[in-house]
């Protein structure tokens, strides 16, 4: 669901999953829709869903479509904290069961309980501070912790590098041949490292060069506006909300969004009316 103030010009609320008859009849109706009123289609952009790329082949030859960005790095995010949760149970592994239960009365036990109480407080620091590994921007601060809860793993300050190479990718300023060349030594990289390659299997993903498409175009979006990251709140109370409703309810509330989108030049002249009234 988008926003009600976007221009919404068609939409299928449907009472199973999706299929790719369900696409093509979508897309089928939204071509004869630009026809009325004289509009080319040069880009589309999608989620990673198998469902479009077909469909939009067959439908609209030729037009440039693309991977939303925001599920590209969704995916590549929840590899490496998949990955971080494997260094939280290998550690949890390398503590030393003691042989006697109670109070401990030795200087072995002693020394056992230590390092075991510092295993766990690394554990608690990763699962603490897990965000730290795929936040986009870190400050000194957060940089500082950072380098603090992976004393002495390497790895994980590896995995945060690779990721800060995925978000450059992604730069304004780079051409799609430029990110599509960084991309293949980012994936040369994370080939060097066994563990790692298995928890980023997603770099090697072919939907991560349609997700640059939009480089080079500046009318290409980098995200769809459904997954637009300033309409979260939107969404989720949207979501809320729909949950609960018929199917019947659902479309009566889009047909009512698209019939204020209808009227929405004339209540702006007649705001600016008033206010010019009320100005004297």
């Amino acid at each position: 669901m988008d926003n009600r103030e976007y221009k919404r010009l068609t939409y299928r609320v449907l009472d199973h999953d999706p299929k790719h008859d369900d696409i093509r009849e979508l897309f089928r109706s939204f071509r004869d829709i630009l026809k009325q009123r004289d509009l080319e289609l040069h880009g589309i952009t999608t989620d990673g869903s198998p469902l479009y790329p077909e469909p939009i082949a067959e439908i609209f030859p030729g037009v440039r479509h693309q991977i939303c960005e925001f599920h590209v790095k969704k995916e590549i995010n929840k590899s490496v904290l998949k990955a971080v949760a494997q260094v939280r149970r290998e550690l949890e592994k390398t503590k030393t069961k003691r042989s006697k239960r109670g109070r401990p009365t030795t200087k072995e036990d002693k020394a056992v309980i230590r390092k075991n109480e510092r295993i766990q407080a690394k554990i608690g620091a990763l699962f603490e501070h897990r965000y730290l590994f795929v936040q986009k921007e870190l400050t000194a601060k957060e940089r500082e912790k950072l380098r603090e809860i992976t004393q002495g793993l390497p790895k994980l300050r590896t995995l945060r590098e690779i990721v800060d190479e995925v978000y450059r990718l992604y730069d304004r300023r780079c051409r799609t041949q430029t990110a599509l060349e960084k991309l293949r030594q980012l994936r040369m990289r994370v080939k060097r490292f066994k563990t790692l390659s298995q928890s980023l299997a997603k770099l090697d993903s072919p939907t991560l060069e349609k997700s640059l498409e939009f480089l080079d175009d500046k009318l290409l979006p980098s995200t769809s506006n459904a997954v637009e990251r300033g309409n979260r709140r939107h969404r989720k109370m949207q979501k809320s909300v729909y949950r609960v409703r018929t199917r019947c309810h659902i479309e009566n509330r889009i047909a009512l969004d698209m019939f204020r989108d209808l009227r929405l030049t004339r209540r702006k002249s007649t705001t600016n009316a008033l206010h010019y009234a009320r100005c004297g």
